[in-house]
C-alpha cells in the first residue's frame, strides 16, 4: 500500500506542478520581456549618443577648417591697406618719372612689390571684386553716392573708389562705389 499512497501522491503532486508552475513561468516571461524592453531602450540611447558624438565630431572638423581657412582674415584686411598704398603710391608716379633712368629701378621694384603682394592674395584665396559695371550688390557693394546718368541703368555701378575683396567664399571688405541714378 505504501506504494499505492506513494503513486497518489505523486500523481497529486505532477497535478499541482502545471498550476503552481505556471504563475512561476508567467513572472519569467514579464521579466524577460521587461528586460528585452530595457535591452531595446539602452540599444537605442546608445544609437542617439553614436549620432550625437558623429554629428559633434562633424561640427567641430567644420569649424577647424573654417577657422583654418580664415584664420588670416585680420590679418588680410590690414594688408589690403597696404596694398591700396602702394596702388595709389603706383598711379601717382608720373610718366616722365617712369621714363627717368634714376627711378626705372624704384619704379620697377614697387610694381614687382604689387604683383607680388597679389600673387600672395591668390595663393591665400583673396580676390579682388568686379565692380564698375555690374549692378549694385549690398552684400558686396557699399555705395558712397548716387550719380545722374542715362548711359546705364539706375543702380549699376559706375565708378570704384576703393576695391572689395573676398577670401574664400566670404567677404573681406565690401567695395565702395558710386551707383548710377535716374537724372531729375
Amino acid at each position: 500500500m505504501s506504494e499505492e499512497k506513494q503513486n497518489i501522491e505523486n500523481t497529486e503532486l505532477v497535478d499541482e506542478l502545471p498550476e503552481d508552475a505556471a504563475p512561476a513561468g508567467d513572472a519569467a516571461a514579464e521579466r524577460i520581456v521587461a528586460l528585452e524592453g530595457e535591452l531595446a531602450g539602452a540599444k537605442q540611447d546608445a544609437l542617439y549618443a553614436h549620432a550625437e558624438t558623429q554629428n559633434v565630431r562633424r561640427r567641430l572638423e567644420k569649424e577647424l577648417a573654417d577657422t583654418r581657412a580664415y584664420a588670416a582674415t585680420a590679418f588680410a584686411r590690414d594688408m589690403l591697406s597696404v596694398a591700396d598704398n602702394l596702388s595709389r603710391a603706383l598711379q601717382t608716379i608720373p610718366q616722365e618719372l617712369r621714363e627717368d633712368d634714376k627711378f626705372k629701378g624704384l619704379v620697377a621694384g614697387l610694381e614687382a612689390t604689387g604683383r607680388e603682394l597679389e600673387s600672395v592674395f591668390a595663393r591665400n584665396g583673396i580676390e579682388k571684386l568686379v565692380s564698375v559695371g555690374q549692378p549694385l550688390d549690398p552684400n558686396k557693394h557699399q555705395a558712397m553716392m548716387e550719380v545722374p546718368s542715362d548711359e546705364v541703368e539706375p543702380g549699376t555701378v559706375l565708378i570704384e573708389m576703393q576695391a572689395g575683396y573676398t577670401i574664400k567664399d566670404r567677404l573681406l571688405r565690401p567695395a565702395l562705389v558710386s551707383v548710377a541714378k535716374k537724372p531729375d
